[in-house]
């Protein structure tokens, strides 16, 4: 039985397969990526074998490299794997280059082939010496090797036109084949991580969710903020580069940071949530740079379009359970004190000393009243001369 990769070590040892045999057409991918899947190749049990059916370019070249085996097809190449970033440029830094050209030398080395090769695959200022096939390199060139020149330099075993000419070589025909394929799931991962899906992510999680905190009652822009932030973490998770720990210090941020709205806490809950958030973000993510910049483009995009959204329905805003807005107004029959004015001019007896305030019986009314300073004795008359709002005015007679 034969395992094609991608497929775990343990899972083809516990298989019973006899090989694995690595398919590879690639123009290359992540080191880091490519590290991981060089050190399980070089930890399986059962023998591998790549196939280059195509290019092993940059990482795939690495990945050959750990192999037991390669087996090329005629017009395939191995080799070219100088450092580029996302925008295609090649990178130029001495100590990435020293790292990766080491990643390199002792793949090869492993499986007792020229590391010098290997080195200058990498590293186009190493001179390479290679009469098998009339060629160097260095001096700016940077190796890049045919099928036919691969097999002379002895980085390929063999050369042939199909996986089944291939596996007649390793003495396996008729061997049963299984193929393992990405999943579903694992395809959608590789896609989510990619760094403009990623902002666009943060983006949309952010502005949802602050929506949901500020508009209370609007429900999509919440689950559409939570779906997003699931998506980013799903991806990383998936790929390998989240654990729970990091999903539950982003919860944990949210949470202080709904705590602060409703609980004053000067700020300081406020600032760990964003503290947790930015951790869980970042933590959770395969590169801590590109991370950080997709989450502050993110952050200023979403400050922006929230500002907006805040402006255009402020009538809706959580801040207005905070501050009354109802007016009890004069013109809509609202007073603060009962009117007097119809008491204006009325004859009374004082019931109580005026000292200078006191009670008046007004036609039978019982009013309080004041005078202007002075001493009033009870059951003397007086006289109203003065409404002030709710305040009566009197003076004797």
């Amino acid at each position: 039985m034969v395992g094609i990769l991608p497929i775990s070590a343990v899972t083809a040892a516990s298989s019973g397969a006899a090989a694995i045999v690595l398919d590879i057409d690639t123009l290359g991918g992540r080191l880091d990526s490519a590290e991981r899947i060089g050190k399980l190749i070089r930890g399986s049990v059962v023998p591998t074998t790549a196939f280059v059916h195509g290019r092993a370019v940059s990482a795939g070249s690495y990945i050959a490299l750990n192999a037991n085996k390669i087996v090329m097809e005629p017009g395939g190449t191995i080799g070219s794997a100088a450092v580029i970033d996302q925008s295609g440029k090649e990178i130029d830094s001495a100590k990435i280059i020293s790292h990766w050209s080491s990643e390199m030398r002792s793949a090869a080395e492993l499986r007792g082939r020229n590391p010098d090769i290997a080195e200058g695959m990498v590293d186009k200022q190493v001179n390479v010496d290679m009469p098998q096939i009339g060629k160097k390199g260095g001096n700016g060139t940077i190796v890049s090797l045919t099928a036919e020149e691969a097999l002379k330099v002895g980085y390929a075993d063999y050369m042939a036109v199909s996986l089944d000419e291939t596996l007649s070589w390793m003495g396996l025909s008729g061997a049963q084949i299984i193929s393992f394929e990405p999943s579903f799931s694992e395809n959608l991962a590789r896609w989510l991580v990619n760094p403009v899906v990623m902002t666009v992510l943060l983006l949309v999680g952010l502005v949802g969710v602050a929506i949901e905190l500020l508009l209370p009652g609007f429900a999509l822009p919440g689950v559409v903020g939570a779906l997003a932030f699931a998506l980013y973490f799903f991806g990383h998770y998936v790929a390998g580069f989240a654990g729970i720990e990091h999903v539950i210090l982003f919860i944990a941020g949210i949470v202080l940071l709904i705590l602060e709205i409703f609980v004053p806490s000067f700020g300081i809950m406020g600032i760990l949530g964003i503290a947790a958030i930015m951790a869980g973000v970042v933590l959770a993510a395969f590169d801590t740079k590109n991370a950080l910049l997709s989450l502050g483009i993110a952050t200023v995009l979403a400050a922006i379009t929230v500002t907006i959204v805040a402006v255009v329905f402020k009538r809706y805003g959580v801040w207005n359970k905070f501050i009354l807005r109802d007016e009890l107004s004069a013109d809509q029959g609202y007073v603060s004190f009962e009117s007097k004015h119809h008491l204006f001019g009325a004859l009374g007896v004082a019931v109580t000393p005026l000292r200078p305030a006191g009670i008046v019986d007004i036609e039978g009314e019982k009013v309080d009243v004041v005078t202007e300073g002075e001493y009033i004795d009870a059951n003397r008359s007086v006289m109203v001369f003065k409404i002030e709002g709710g305040r009566v005015v009197v003076k004797q007679v």
